[in-house]
């Protein structure tokens, strides 16, 4: 018996469809399409049965409703093996339909467009992803296909009538199509879900019951952290994220590590605000997702000097990021330095151009982060789930942070507590970074005591410490670490405060004369 005698096409991916359509006819096929499916194939010269023809009934309210029909559902789901169905089908009139070719309204494609909620509602499919679920369903009478690039497997195995190759094909089908609308449904809640939380109240409950996180492939990086580990790259489905849609230019392959070291050096040089807005370049030189310098200034090579100045040993092999367009006076410095990857808004044609001659160097292409931007939830795998947090992303309003010493600080003082805290929240726990108003001078990182962490800033400082002052992402436990930072000349600090020994800390700091802002706000960064 022949396997497939009626087939029904609605795609919304034309492509390969007509090709399809040829061959299906060929074996004598049945096709029953509907609207531009429908056009596509008859403007090809193919004979087309409509479903509202099959089904005795129009399309209506929009099209909406078109294959949501007892005639269509019915000839999808009969089990062929039982008499009963086969009888019922006659008894109504029913044609069994033997293959459901369907692929979904662009959903995604639509929302990250930009398009409105009204536009967005109106691209969720609701017949295509019940034809391919009847049809995944009963797969031993039915085949299921989602994706064009099956069409010439299913036209060969058809036309060689391979019974065997069939029944395989047949499984593998429906669970291709099971995927394709759980990660379609998915990633419909989604977005929802982050509609939902452009409404909700502020005392509402952040996270829901149920984290619906849907995923697809972006990229199959060589390996992992280390060349025994397999990996991939998933994307949020339904937003934009994984570097806000970036465009390699030119350079090998991203690798694992590239691709995490390139997310925490884009957020750090974003976190100063653009170019454009700010009038200040600013340039994140970054390894092992900690800073190796930090640096702004009037130009692009003025900051990455400044940036490079910190740890100029650490930054070979380093990741780049700069806060807007980077010309080609500062990448033919940059090209001195052997760097894995830099990330821009833009590049100049000069800067390409002097690049080019960096074969294996990556240049990323890709807008600035800000938090509006973000997609989905910060999430941390652990043995069997997920820990969930918002993005330590949002800003602060240094009015807000509190001086507690008797000293006040000096305006350029200030001004250089604000870049320090705004580095701070990149850097490992426990986190001391020393800076001055323009560029990280020593950093502290991943240390298990603070004290420690005060230490090692000041000894990987070969930057001049007078007039620098530091920050803590958590409080001081003790005095021990201002001592520290006191005896190196360190002249103003800023932290969260919140210490049992707070007041301890701060008669510290005025016996030593330093100034001291607590800030209320903690950014540990495990």
């Amino acid at each position: 018996m022949q396997a497939v005698r009626r087939a029904l096409l609605s795609v919304s991916d034309k492509e390969g469809l007509v090709e399809l359509g040829q061959g299906l006819q060929e074996l004598g096929v049945e096709i029953v399409s509907t609207g531009g499916t429908a056009r596509t194939l008859e403007e090809a010269g193919l004979t087309v049965l409509k479903v509202s023809e099959a089904t005795g009934f129009p399309e209506i309210l929009d099209g909406r409703v078109k294959t949501l029909h007892p005639k269509i559902h019915g000839g999808i789901l009969a089990d062929r093996s039982r008499a009963n169905h086969l009888s019922e089908l006659n008894e109504h009139d029913i044609h069994p339909i033997d293959l459901v070719v369907v692929n979904l309204y662009p959903f995604e494609q639509t929302v990250n467009s930009g398009a409105g909620y009204g536009e967005a509602v109106e691209t969720i499919d609701i017949g295509g992803p019940c034809m391919l679920r009847a049809a995944a369903k009963n797969h031993h009478s039915v085949l299921a296909v989602v994706d064009p690039a099956d069409y010439p497997r299913l036209l060969e195995i058809l036309q060689q009538g391979d019974d065997e190759a069939l029944e395989g094909l047949r499984r593998e089908l429906a669970i291709k199509a099971f995927r394709h609308t759980r990660d379609y449904d998915a990633a419909i809640a989604a977005w929802l879900e982050r509609e939902n939380e452009k409404h909700r109240p502020a005392e509402d409950e952040v996270f829901p019951r149920r984290l619906t996180v849907a995923l697809s492939k972006a990229h199959t990086p060589r390996y992992g952290e280390n060349p025994h580990q397999q990996a991939a790259v998933y994307r949020y489905t339904g937003g934009q994220g994984l570097f806000g849609g970036y465009e390699q230019l030119q350079g090998k392959e991203l690798s694992w590590n590239n691709l995490l070291d390139a997310d925490a050096t884009r957020k750090m040089a974003s976190a100063f605000g653009s170019r454009e807005d700010t009038g200040e370049s600013v340039v994140a030189i970054v390894k092992h997702n900690n800073p190796c310098g930090i640096g702004r200034g009037g130009s692009v090579l003025e900051a990455y000097q400044r940036a490079l100045a910190t740890d100029s040993t650490s930054a070979f092999g380093s990741i780049i990021a700069v806060n807007g367009p980077l010309d080609g006076e500062a990448a033919a410095k940059m090209k001195e330095l052997f760097i894995e990857v830099i990330l821009a808004p833009e590049f100049s044609e000069e800067a390409r151009e002097i690049f080019a001659k960096k074969k294996n160097l990556r240049l990323l292409q890709c807008p600035l982060f800000t938090p509006e931007s973000a997609v989905g939830h910060d999430l941390r795998s652990v043995d069997g789930g997920f820990l969930a947090q918002q993005l330590d992303a949002e800003s602060e309003d240094p009015a807000s942070w509190k001086i507690v010493t008797k000293r006040k600080p000096k305006k350029v003082e200030r001004e250089a507590l604000a870049f320090a805290w705004t580095v701070c929240r990149f850097v490992k726990s426990n986190a001391i970074v020393v800076t001055n108003r323009n560029q990280t001078v020593g950093l502290g990182a991943g240390q298990m005591s603070r004290v420690d962490s005060c230490r090692l800033a000041l000894e990987k400082a070969q930057l001049d410490l007078a007039g620098c002052v530091a920050a803590s992402d958590a409080f001081f436990p003790f005095r021990d670490g201002l001592d520290v930072l006191a005896k190196a000349g360190i002249k103003a600090v800023i932290q969260p405060g919140g210490s049992k020994r707070d007041d301890e800390v701060i008669a510290a700091a005025d016996e030593q004369g330093l100034s001291m802002l607590f800030t209320g706000q903690r950014h540990f960064r495990h």
